[in-house]
Parts: C-alpha cells; sequence; structure tokens
C-alpha cells in the first residue's frame, strides 16, 4: 500500500487495507513466549520509586504512548515495544526509539504513515478493543488492553511498573479521572482479578 491510499483507507475506515500493514498477532505471540516482560505505565507516583534497574532487566520492556522516562532510576532505560494509543511526535519517537510499535486505539484517524510503515508494526483489532470496553463497561486504556493482550500469551511473566489507575495521575497530563472516558475502578478489578488468577502477573510496590 502507497501512502494515498493508506490515506484513504484511514479517513474512510477501511480495516483491510490497514490490517495489511500490520503483522499478524501470531507473530507477537511467539515474540512474547517465555519472556519476562515489564509493561511501563505512566503514573506519577512511579516517578517517586527506584525501580529502573528492575525494568531495564526485564527479557522485554514495553512502554505506553508518549513513555515519559523523567529518570533511569525510577523508569529505566529501554523501549522494546511502544504501545500507542494517541498521535506521537518524531522527536519523541526518536528518544523512545521502540524496536516495535503496537497501535492500540480503535481511533485509527490518528495513525500516522510513518507509524503504520514502521518495522514490525502491529494494528490491535477493533474486535479486541470492543470486547474489553463491554467488559469494563467504559473504553479501555492502553495499559489495560496490553494487559489483556499479554495475560493471552505465553510469557513466562508480567510485571506492572507505573499502574495505580490513576491514583497519582499521569505524567503525560494534568486531567483528572473525572475528565477522561476511562472506568479506573474496573479497569484496577479486572487486574486484580487477573493477578488473583495468573501468578505469572504481578505488580511492583504492591
Amino acid at each position: 500500500m502507497n501512502r494515498l491510499g493508506f490515506l484513504v483507507a484511514r479517513t474512510l475506515r477501511r480495516e483491510a487495507p490497514l490490517e495489511t500493514l500490520s503483522v499478524p498477532a501470531a507473530d507477537l505471540m511467539a515474540e512474547l513466549s517465555g519472556k519476562r516482560v515489564a509493561l511501563v505505565g505512566n503514573a506519577r507516583s512511579l516517578a517517586e520509586r527506584a525501580e529502573g534497574a528492575e525494568i531495564d532487566a526485564a527479557d522485554l520492556v514495553i512502554r505506553i504512548n508518549r513513555a515519559p522516562m523523567p529518570s533511569a532510576a525510577s523508569h529505566g532505560t529501554r523501549t522494546d515495544w511502544l504501545a500507542l494509543a494517541t498521535s506521537i511526535g518524531e522527536d519523541d519517537l526518536g528518544r523512545i526509539d521502540p524496536a516495535r510499535i503496537l497501535w492500540m486505539s480503535h481511533k485509527r484517524k490518528r495513525l500516522s504513515w510513518s507509524v503504520a510503515t514502521s518495522p514490525g508494526f502491529y494494528l490491535h483489532p477493533l474486535s479486541e478493543f470492543a470486547a474489553l470496553r463491554d467488559r469494563l463497561g467504559a473504553p479501555p486504556t492502553t495499559g489495560a488492553m496490553m494487559i489483556d493482550l499479554l495475560a493471552r500469551s505465553d510469557l513466562a511473566a508480567l510485571r506492572l511498573h507505573g499502574f495505580d489507575f490513576f491514583a497519582s495521575l499521569s505524567l503525560t497530563g494534568s486531567r483528572r479521572a473525572d475528565q477522561v472516558p476511562h472506568d479506573f475502578a474496573a479497569e484496577k478489578a479486572f487486574v486484580e482479578r487477573l493477578m488473583s488468577e495468573d501468578s505469572r502477573v504481578t505488580q511492583a510496590g504492591a
């Protein structure tokens, strides 16, 4: 697909052509198999912790959206995958330098040509977004979608960093929980239930 075809498909919400740009989910699952994964959220509270060394010691480090890293001590430095649900500038992409980008948002119009044609690009299916939305009763955050995806893989361990379900707000903005469309209580219950049922999933600082 060329850039014009991409822009047409994105504007007209033609999912099938966009899907041709994505690697299959099986590629992700193969890469995750047997890995110790650190999923780094953007809670402000993480900046007050010293989890950077543990994050960087994981086999695979996944960050979310604009992936703020105020210090190596709190956040580490590595990014293997970047899970995106928002537009991102080239400066931020250069700073984060992910080996793979996953577009998690159902809002395809925010997807850029440079992201969609990046190596190893993955487009999260609309059906999976909708299924999790229905379970939570609200649009899921990027973090919740990634937790759901990762838990369905054959990874060895999933360690969550920087997830306090908006109790300390986000490092990437100043909005309060009542100003965003997510249900953080439902997401917290979802993650707590998952951790009680799947010993591979743990939360740092819990």
